[in-house]
């Protein structure tokens, strides 16, 4: 499974955002996140246990400027600031201020560069949180299921989640976020179901993001049974809403 020890890492090459500065403000040595998805890359929540220490703001601070400094006076390529790591960003206590300091950083050292976050937008109800989500070029966030009974089967969340309330705070974005969802089946489920896919779709219309990334799997998942679908297939099951003017990236 993939982990990230460091903070600040990459570049890497990423298949939606380009040359990648990556920052993990999660357990350098566990995962720490209130999904445990069965495609997650980092592997099983029970898994990652060893460590629940998040890094200090200062922590933070002093290696993204390190690293950003360093990157720039080597002329390396930065597409994009991404927050991602082991497990959901927006569980650091200092998320808020750290966005504001990535920001400032950014303008400093890669003006032409965007902030990114992937987040399972699990706390955006909190409004610390969607403020600073908000200040971000691509507030990426993420809904795979169009159920509370699938979400139950592919993200496993922990405590109480309502896809509803998931939708209601993502309308006070009034458009100015990108969706992210995985298209994937197993024995168990299907995501691109006639019955799913139409409320997928009802959930778009409702939301109206101002891009969508659709993708499948690309890496190791803890769960063995999942399968993937073709870029073709995945093309298809958008167009409809291609065809309504939605701006859709699909990625294999």
């Amino acid at each position: 499974m993939l982990h990230f020890d460091d903070i600040v890492f990459g570049p890497i090459s990423s298949r939606r955002l380009g040359s990648s500065l990556g920052v993990n403000l999660l357990p350098s040595k566990g995962k720490l996140c209130n999904f445990d998805c069965v495609y997650c890359e980092c592997g099983w929540n029970r898994d990652g246990r060893s460590d629940h220490v998040f890094p200090t703001y200062d922590e933070v601070a002093a290696a993204l400027t390190e690293k950003m400094s360093k990157a720039s006076a080597e002329g390396v390529r930065v597409d994009s600031v991404t927050f991602s790591g082991n497990g959901e960003p927006t569980m650091h206590p200092d998320f808020p201020a750290i966005i504001d300091l990535t920001l400032s950083l950014r303008d400093r050292f890669f003006p032409e560069a965007k902030v990114s976050v992937l987040s399972n937008a699990t706390l955006i109800g909190r409004k610390e949180v969607a403020e600073a989500l908000m200040k971000v070029d691509n507030p990426i966030l993420k809904i795979d299921a169009s159920s509370d009974e699938l979400v139950a089967m592919i993200n496993k969340p922990a405590g109480r989640y309502r896809l509803a309330e998931t939708v209601e705070a993502l309308k006070k974005f009034e458009g100015r976020f990108v969706l992210q969802t995985m298209f994937l089946r197993s024995p168990e489920f299907d995501t691109a179901s006639p019955e799913a896919l139409a409320a997928w779709m009802d959930i778009v219309r409702e939301i109206r993001p101002r891009e969508i990334m659709v993708y499948t799997i690309d890496r190791e998942t803890p769960d063995k049974s999942l399968a993937k679908y073709t870029v073709d297939e995945m093309a298809a099951f958008v167009k409809p809403l291609v065809d309504e003017g939605f701006r859709i990236q699909v990625r294999g």
